[in-house]
């Protein structure tokens, strides 16, 4: 067995060109199957409002709700370095409840690591959190926390200016410590140039191919997020109608009185 994946083999796997696998995981099942095969980072993300939930945007999750979906991921992880995200509210306030909800998703939640959105706004953010010895992976570009600001789910960085200040955004979040940075929604030759300036790895989700890595949703790759389809997921498998077929044949077998039969009762 793999021995428990931790920042500075992230950092080796950078170092040796090695492209870095992500995924989002919420819950014990799911955790266990993606480290089993071999899945370098998990990320509990605040994308578990929308997939899990059922809201239409991230912003109603709270700590409470991350720091119980990251216990469940924990316990299904053995390899896997852990992300936990950091929800909305949760450090942007002040750096004292920054550097206390990161300690939680470490200590009460057990990850790895923390995530969170921002760049220059944040540089001093992280920096505070990297002080207490907490390793952070920073988010800039398509930031869904900041989708009001934003108007909506749009591809950041097409502007000059725009691409100026999320080059900007990348070297403050390097600079303040994070060890790797996740580039959402932005051109594929502005994520080129950003991972070139960096010297930390760049974690890529509809940024191109040219990322050290590459981060989806699972419910975006098995085909069982209905409510949308961005453009960067590729269905893997699309799992939404094998799964109603299932509970179908579940639900006219109950009523038809073969389920449940001889084989499945006691004696």
């Amino acid at each position: 067995m793999n021995k428990q994946k931790t920042v500075l083999d992230i950092q080796n796997m950078y170092a040796n060109g090695d492209k870095i696998t992500m995924l989002t995981a919420y819950d014990y099942p799911f955790a266990r199957l993606m480290d089993q095969q071999g899945v370098d980072m998990i990320l509990v993300g605040d994308s578990v409002g929308c997939v899990v939930a059922g809201y239409d945007n991230t912003l109603p999750v709270t700590m409470e709700d991350i720091l119980y979906h990251t216990r469940a991921v924990v316990r299904g992880t053995q390899q896997a370095l852990v992300v936990a995200d950091m929800p909305f509210l949760s450090y942007q306030i002040d750096e004292r409840e920054a550097c206390l909800n990161a300690g939680r998703l470490i200590k009460n939640g057990g990850a790895h690591a923390v995530k969170l959105e921002g760049g220059t706004n944040m540089a001093a953010t992280i920096a505070a959190i990297v002080n207490m010895d907490i390793p952070v992976v920073g988010h800039i570009g398509l930031t869904p926390q900041s989708i009001h600001r934003m108007g909506g789910y749009k591809v950041q960085g097409r502007r000059d200016k725009q691409a100026q200040q999320l080059l900007a955004d990348a070297k403050a979040v390097e600079q303040a410590g994070a060890f790797a940075l996740v580039l959402e929604g932005i051109p594929a030759d502005l994520a080129r140039q950003i991972t070139a300036a960096l010297s930390i790895p760049t974690i890529g989700i509809g940024a191109g191919v040219n990322c050290s890595g590459q981060v989806l949703v699972i419910h975006d790759i098995l085909g069982l997020c209905e409510k949308y389809s961005p453009k960067f997921v590729k269905v893997y498998a699309n799992l939404a109608p094998v799964i109603g077929a299932a509970i179908g044949e579940y639900l006219s077998e109950v009523r038809s009185g073969v389920f449940p039969s001889e084989e499945h009762s006691f004696k």
